[in-house]
């Protein structure tokens, strides 16, 4: 029997990356494609290239501090809401690394039609993580509220002074 006043160990994750792992993998296979060849710029290999490795960095570097470094295992285990680290920058550390790193991906592939694809990504989660936000909130109440408000649910950002 699941426990309601339990957080999940794992949430709407294997569904959401392996989505945006197979957009990923789709949109690069079509993106060499003749008929979206317009979108390979020459001037922008360059800065997109070095654009996507160091996204693919920090997409790693993000997933480390998410899992490794707050140790969520441990965390979710004990019930806890971890508010800080990876976590104090934005609310789904472990996604938005993915989502990052995929990007970076997309970029070394030179081809500017194929960055739609992130925005796709941010819509996916968004659309997909409203259920797991209100598990939370029933778990965790004005807790998780207050940090939902001073926290993005994906794009890490300095979290908000509530006053």
């Amino acid at each position: 029997m699941k426990d309601s006043n339990h957080m999940s160990y794992i949430g709407v994750g294997p569904f959401y990356v392996i989505a945006i792992f197979l957009l990923t993998v789709i949109g690069s296979c079509i993106g060499k494609l003749k008929y979206f060849s317009m979108g390979i710029i020459s001037l922008t290999k360059f800065p997109l290239t070095v654009i996507g490795i160091t996204l693919i960095i920090l997409g790693i570097i993000l997933w480390i501090q998410a899992v490794i470094i707050s140790k969520i295992d441990k965390n979710i285990t004990e019930n806890k809401l971890v508010t800080t680290g990876a976590y104090a920058w934005v609310r789904n550390p472990i996604y938005s690394a993915f989502a990052i790193a995929f990007t970076g991906i997309l970029c070394v592939q030179n081809n500017l039609f194929l960055l739609i694809l992130p925005l796709i990504y941010w819509l996916i989660l968004t659309i997909i993580i409203k259920k797991e936000e209100i598990i939370l909130e029933k778990i965790f109440g004005q807790e998780y509220l207050i940090y939902k408000s001073k926290v993005n649910r994906c794009i890490p950002w300095f979290p908000k002074k509530i006053l």
